[in-house]
This record gives structure tokens, C-alpha cells and sequence, in this order.
């Protein structure tokens, strides 16, 4: 891929979803259009359908930037489809207003797909982008996976995101700290010293903003062993996989570290309180030591302030057999409307094309390109040397279980953030301990299991 250095074996920020059943064209219906005859690596761009003619409706969670960044995308397009006109929705609450305005059918042309749409129904809603097989010799195969089903691919990535911890270099180096931790322990020890040395908040947790949580749900699986299969065999099929494997690794050395920070007041004095947007700012001028999140925040948190260049990104602490893993996956994948006109259908593809492979987008966002051979952006080229990990998709005739599993055992991880948010409520009441909290956890998931075929 980029920095050959870097293998990449798999997907995390998005590849967990609680699942709602929707129908909106195609079978379910019977109003989707015919099957579009065009696939996106057939486009040429600049050079085929320069004349079609079309008016888009892209729905976006990207509120901050569609007064200026992407309207300064839809110049630079229209310049090779003059005819192309594209007007962004954005949505300030995506993830739950998305999915009601999926099962309507009259949406618009291009969404980013939400997590909430089984991959078995993905063809009544989205129109056709390739075969994954093709799509892999242009796009990285693995990063394909989560909007894919039965070879088919129905969502492009816009970017991918590395799963770690951004942080403020200065603070780190007044508390003392000389080498970026490697282990739980080694982190929490760090944030001892930042609370000790610093004025710094050491962890902010971002509680109060809700979806902040979920980040710590994504460095349960392969970030936190090491393994491209750990989503499938450890957690959707494995026993009790939510209890302590003794060796600081894998999902409960992870929320364990969330647990202890909270417990061991390095974090927030209220949790409730918690100003996402004023956290970017408090990050860059060194008000606090660092946060668990996507690495898709690193360049918010350096153009926050005057002190970018204190700004860093380092992998979560685990360590395991020595080595030091990513988690990596696709953010929100373009999706574009089946029920739409023909010509808006490939109009829309045009569009999705350039912006993967032409504008900027993933690096300006300080996210991977997953262009094949496109390089890293400079704030993450301290990530080599760091294995990055990309989950493998599930069998053949299990695509649907672990959203299954995850909807049934009401957990909701990498959806709701229902785990990281009552370790934080736990932690500060001193009601339950982690062992008790694991405990639940392991009951619900085993019962959600079995009432779906899964048996130990």
C-alpha cells in the first residue's frame, strides 16, 4: 500500500453496527430502477460522460466544511462535468436521522451509508459500485469489506482511520515522560505523571458528547491482539470474550485502562461537563495530555490553535508478543441512491470517483487515502513501524452476525458507546467493579450468542 513498511491486514471504526431492517427499493418495494450498467472503475474522469447532465443531493455529517471545503470541491469537479450540479445536506445528528431517511426512498442521490443497514439488504438501497475483486486493484481490497456482499461493492470509503491516542507532545515531555507508553500499565503510569508534573487534565474522556465514547470500542479487536481475525473468532464467536485474557491484551486490557484512569482520578474532575468542541482547542495549548480517539482528529486538534506542532499520534498501549498493532478501517463509505435517475446514478458515481481518488479529501482530513500507492499524511507518518490491522470480513452466510449478536446483547459496541460510557459512570460511583461490570457483559453476549445459533 503506502510505506511498505506498514502491512496492513484490517477494519475497525466502522465494521460494528447495531442493525434496524430497512427497506426502501429494489425486492423489498419493487420500485428500484434498473441496474446501473456502469461500475466506478470504468469511469474515466474527464474523459467519459463530460456532457451528462444532473442535479445531486448529498446528505453529509460533515457539517463544519460544506460552506467551504466542499464547496470549493464542487468548482474544481465541475470544471471537468460543468453540467454536474450538487447541492450538501448536512445532518447534525447523522447517525440516527439517516436511517429514517433511508426508509423513505426519496432521500437524495449520495449518503455516507450508515452502520444500521444489514449487507444482505444493501442492494435495496445503494446502486452498484463493482466487483470487489476489481475494485481491489484500485482501491485497498480490505477496506471494501464492510459495504461488500457476495463480491459486490456498494460503498467506496471516503478515507481510513488508524484507531489510537492523540496527544500533546509538550505535555507529555514537562510530566517526564521520555518514551510514548507501550503497555496499559506504562500509559497509566504516563497519565500519573502528567497529573503529578502538569496542570494538564491527563485523559479527557469527552464523556458528555456520547459518541466520543465509542472510540474505545475500536481497539478491542485486532489493535488489541494482533489478530485480522480476533472480530470473528474472539468476540462474535468466542466464550466470554470480554474477561481478562491475564496478559494485557485484547478488549478487557482496554477498558480496564479506561476503568483505572477514571478510578485513579486522571481524568476530568465531572465527566458530565465535558466540552467536545472546546476540548480541540484545550488539547493544542496543552490544557490536556491526551484523548482516545480516530486519527481522523489529529488535524482538528492542530488547527484548534497556534500550537500544531505540539500536536501527536501515537497507537493505544498494548503490546502484544513484543509488537505494537493499529487498528485500521474505512470511515463512512459513499453511497449512492438506486432509486435515483440513470443519469444521476452515474453522475454520482463520477462525483465519488474524483473525490476518493482526486481531491485531497482523506489526507486533508488527516485520514489514510485508500487509493492504492497514495501516501501517509504527515501527522501519522510516526505510526511506522506500528503493524496496522484491518479485520477480516466474516464467513460466508455470517455477514449479519455480529450486528446480530451486538443489536441482541444490547452492548452496542462501535454504535453506542454503552460499554466505555458506564465503565466512566462505574468508575467515578464506585458501584460495581470492573469484574462486575465484565461479568454482565459476558452474560448478556453469551445469551445474545446462543439465540443466534452460536454455541461454545
Amino acid at each position: 500500500m503506502r510505506n511498505g513498511s506498514l502491512k496492513r491486514i484490517l477494519s475497525v471504526s466502522l465494521s460494528a453496527a447495531m442493525v434496524l431492517s430497512l427497506a426502501a427499493c429494489g425486492k423489498k418495494t419493487q420500485t428500484k430502477k434498473q441496474e446501473l450498467d456502469v461500475t466506478i472503475d470504468q469511469i474515466h474522469l474527464g474523459t467519459d460522460y463530460t456532457d451528462i447532465a444532473a442535479d445531486l443531493k448529498f446528505l453529509t455529517h460533515k457539517t463544519d466544511v460544506i460552506d467551504t471545503t466542499f464547496q470549493k470541491y464542487i468548482e474544481e469537479f465541475q470544471k471537468l462535468y460543468p453540467n454536474v450540479n450538487i447541492e450538501y445536506e448536512g445532518i447534525t445528528a447523522y447517525a440516527d436521522d439517516i436511517t429514517t431517511r433511508l426508509t423513505t426512498g426519496d432521500w437524495g442521490d449520495i449518503c455516507m451509508i450508515p452502520m444500521t443497514v444489514d449487507k444482505d439488504e444493501l442492494e435495496n438501497y445503494f446502486t452498484k459500485m463493482g466487483d470487489k475483486a476489481t475494485l481491489s486493484t484500485i482501491y485497498e481490497g480490505n477496506m471494501l469489506n464492510n459495504y461488500a456482499y457476495q463480491d459486490t461493492v456498494y460503498g467506496i470509503p471516503s478515507m481510513a482511520n488508524v484507531q489510537g491516542v492523540v496527544y500533546n507532545k509538550k505535555v507529555f515531555e514537562q510530566a517526564g515522560v521520555t518514551e510514548l507508553p507501550k503497555t496499559p500499565d506504562e500509559f497509566l503510569d504516563a497519565l500519573q505523571k502528567i497529573r503529578d508534573n502538569t496542570d494538564a487534565i491527563p485523559l479527557y474522556t469527552n464523556f458528555a458528547a456520547g459518541w466520543t465514547m465509542t472510540a474505545w470500542d475500536a481497539y478491542i479487536d485486532g489493535g488489541a491482539t494482533g489478530d485480522p481475525d480476533f472480530s470473528n473468532t474472539g468476540i462474535t464467536k468466542g466464550e466470554n470474550p470480554f474477561s481478562d485474557r491475564g496478559d494485557g491484551t485484547g478488549p478487557y486490557a482496554v477498558y480496564n485502562t479506561l476503568y483505572e484512569a477514571v478510578k485513579r482520578g486522571l481524568t476530568e474532575d465531572d465527566p458530565t461537563t465535558t466540552d467536545w468542541e472546546g476540548s480541540k482547542g484545550r488539547l493544542n495549548n496543552g490544557e490536556i495530555g491526551c484523548m482516545a480517539l480516530g486519527s481522523w482528529s489529529v488535524l482538528q486538534m492542530q488547527q484548534a490553535g497556534d500550537n500544531g506542532a505540539d500536536v501527536g499520534y501515537m497507537t493505544f498501549p498494548i503490546t502484544v508478543d513484543g509488537k505494537q498493532y493499529a487498528a485500521s478501517g474505512p470511515d463512512y463509505n459513499y453511497g449512492i441512491n438506486c432509486n435515483s435517475s440513470r443519469d444521476n446514478q452515474i453522475a454520482a458515481m463520477c462525483y465519488i470517483k474524483w473525490l476518493v481518488e482526486e481531491s485531497g479529501f482523506a489526507q486533508s482530513e488527516g485520514g489514510l487515502s485508500v487509493v492504492i500507492g497514495d501516501e501517509y499524511p504527515e501527522a501519522l507518518k510516526a505510526l511506522d513501524g506500528v503493524e496496522l490491522v484491518v479485520n477480516n470480513p466474516s464467513a460466508e452466510g455470517e455477514e449479519n452476525l455480529f450486528n446480530d449478536i451486538n443489536n441482541d446483547s444490547e452492548l452496542g459496541l462501535n454504535v453506542s458507546g454503552a460499554v466505555p460510557k458506564e465503565i466512566v459512570e462505574e468508575a467515578v460511583s464506585g458501584t460495581k467493579t470492573m469484574e462486575e461490570m465484565v461479568a454482565e457483559w459476558n452474560e448478556k453476549w453469551t445469551a445474545a450468542q446462543e439465540a443466534n445459533g452460536v454455541q461454545h
